[in-house]
């Protein structure tokens, strides 16, 4: 069921976007070689909770039978798409580590995804990134009143496929408010469905995920991890929106 959120609940969504927003803009400076994952995690985590908040990913549940996530971020270095728990992984000059986090505050959700450049990475991951972050924007054209879900999926696989890369089929943006994962899905690419139509008060996350080779993914023996088939960069680039009668509202950005 899609909730349409309340002026009170949008304000407070807002508020928790700041958060991530800060989020970002410290690990902007502290992500470079030499850091390793769990770095990462422990700064995310700490900037969170300063800020009254709490990390949404700590904990949750594997419902296909391992660990509870153990960390407050997700940081997927290469060729992992999603997913990627913290740990004694060593970043390294040229790397791509796409860092998504979620954060509650008040009872009310934010979630949203960087992919850093760490140092001085190769032609082709750097347009990988920049293609990534474009397809959002892309995608936020479409968050107008009256348009479906379809509208946003199009305008990602359009633009990713029209620059020569894949757009994942496996997971999805989705709705968020009170709880992270919320009605609608929402697809980086076309399905046969088109959507419910967006609504003043709809809160949704866009997030395309964008393959250099084929889309095809799987997952690692961790029951987390989700890796490119054939092992090529990808890159994740998320934020929460929220539709309005006007121009959308990016908590996020």
């Amino acid at each position: 069921m899609i909730t349409i959120k309340s002026h009170g609940e949008i304000a407070r969504m807002i508020d928790a976007g700041k958060v991530l927003q800060e989020v970002f803009s410290v690990l902007s400076e502290k992500i470079i070689a030499g850091i390793s994952t769990k770095d990462i995690d422990k700064i995310a985590r700490e900037c969170i909770i300063k800020n009254g908040a709490l990390p949404s990913f700590l904990g949750v549940p594997n419902y296909f039978g391992g660990i509870d996530f153990p960390g407050a971020v997700c940081a997927s270095v290469n060729e992992e798409l999603i997913h990627g728990i913290p740990g004694d992984r060593i970043l390294k000059n040229g790397d791509i580590v796409s860092v998504d986090v979620g954060a509650v505050l008040k009872g009310l959700q934010a979630d949203a995804c960087r992919t850093y450049r760490v140092g001085d990475v190769s032609p082709e991951a750097d347009r990988l990134v920049r293609v990534t972050e474009e397809c959002f924007f892309k995608g936020l054209e479409q968050c107008v009143a009256g348009n479906r879900i379809i509208d946003i999926s199009g305008a990602v696989q359009d633009y990713a496929e029209s620059n020569g890369y894949s757009v994942v089929r496996d997971y999805t943006g989705h709705g968020i408010g009170r709880e992270m994962h919320e009605d609608p899905e929402v697809p980086n690419f076309r399905t046969a469905r088109r959507g419910p139509r967006l609504m003043p008060g709809m809160a949704i996350a866009i997030e395309p995920m964008i393959n250099q080779g084929t889309y095809d993914v799987e997952v690692a023996p961790n029951k987390w991890t989700v890796y490119t088939k054939d092992r090529k960069l990808c890159s994740h680039y998320e934020n929460t929106v929220i539709i309005t009668a006007g121009e959308p509202i990016v908590t996020t950005l």
